[in-house]
């Protein structure tokens, strides 16, 4: 993925913001599977098909995260509340800046399309 919009999506504010709020995936006791992807790439990659309004399906292979992946994510993170916590956490931190902003508009898009996923 380009840096240009990885960074125009998921500035490194947010990114401080976010990282401690994501839940903990347990190491497969098993082994084998995927090597784990980037959980930056993999938020940058939500966060575009939130704000982008584009289908799952579609999201661009320039993110390196299938959309399968992308959406399984979104899932377990809007399960586990991050998207209320990323709200709080944005307005404690940023207060009203244009950040602040966006991170309302990510949180915002987040609600509309996990009622739309059923």
């Amino acid at each position: 993925m380009r840096a240009e919009l990885s960074c125009r999506l998921v500035p490194d504010t947010l990114w401080d913001l976010t990282a401690p709020l994501l839940p903990r995936f347990p190491i497969r006791p098993q082994g084998g599977g995927t090597s784990p992807l980037s959980e930056r790439a993999v938020f940058t990659a939500v966060v575009y098909v939130l704000t982008s309004g584009c289908s799952w399906r579609l999201l661009p292979d320039t993110f390196g995260v299938s959309s399968a992946t992308a959406h399984r994510r979104f899932t377990v993170w809007s399960n586990s509340g991050l998207w209320q916590a990323l709200d709080r956490a944005a307005a404690e931190q940023l207060g009203r800046g244009s950040e602040a902003g966006w991170v309302a508009a990510i949180v915002d898009a987040a609600h509309l399309r996990r009622r739309a996923d059923g």
